[in-house]
């Protein structure tokens, strides 16, 4: 995001909001479940309409879906500039993502910079 960790822990800045209010346990194979649409429908919206947010990153495919209903990640963060500067959508930070990121060198090289500049923009305009 391009914010020093004051920014970024500033409640009346940045919230981080999760797809589900709950944590859906795990996989036969260890990895987390899918966030239960059910947590989604029953608190999403509400959070939202108290907050009001002016930028609102999506990171990974469940906040693409209920947002943009999209349905593939690359796709969708090719697709960015459809999307900014109300939204940015983003892969979801991981260590898997590392080839993700090796074959979309245009992720850290235009999308970054430009939404690192939007936030930056955004925070002045607030002062």
């Amino acid at each position: 995001m391009g914010i020093t960790p004051e920014v970024f822990y500033d409640q009346a800045k940045i919230a981080i909001v999760p797809m589900a209010f709950c944590f859906p346990g795990y996989d036969a194979k260890g990895s987390d479940l899918p966030p239960p649409r059910l947590c989604a429908e029953t608190w999403r919206a509400r959070v939202l309409a108290k907050m009001s947010p002016r930028v609102t990153l999506l990171v990974g495919a469940y906040a693409q879906r209920w947002h943009l209903g999209t349905d593939n990640v690359t796709r969708t963060v090719a697709d960015w500039r459809s999307h900014a500067p109300r939204c940015w959508p983003l892969p979801h930070p991981s260590w898997r993502n590392t080839g993700w990121l090796r074959r979309n060198p245009w992720f850290e090289n235009e999308l970054l910079p430009a939404m690192r500049a939007e936030l930056a923009q955004r925070l002045r305009d607030e002062r």
